[in-house]
């Protein structure tokens, strides 16, 4: 997975594979829904650190749709 200095298109990117909305995505992870909003539109900035957390929680969980077929 490629780092930017602006994670908004890898997160979008992101919650898209798990197949997600925005509100579940932020529950999940317990983030508030306007912060993700934020990152998301590129009003804020998301820490690289957070984001990589995140993509490995989603891995190590399956989350993905492809690997989610039960």
């Amino acid at each position: 997975m490629r780092m930017r200095a602006d994670l908004k298109e890898d997160l979008i990117a992101l919650r898209t594979t798990t197949g997600m909305n925005r509100r579940e995505f932020a529950e999940y992870f317990g983030i508030p829904y306007r912060t993700m909003q934020d990152w998301e539109l590129g009003n804020r900035k998301m820490p690289e650190y957070l984001f990589r957390l995140m993509a490995y929680k989603v891995e190590m969980e399956k989350l993905t749709k492809k690997t989610k077929k039960s």
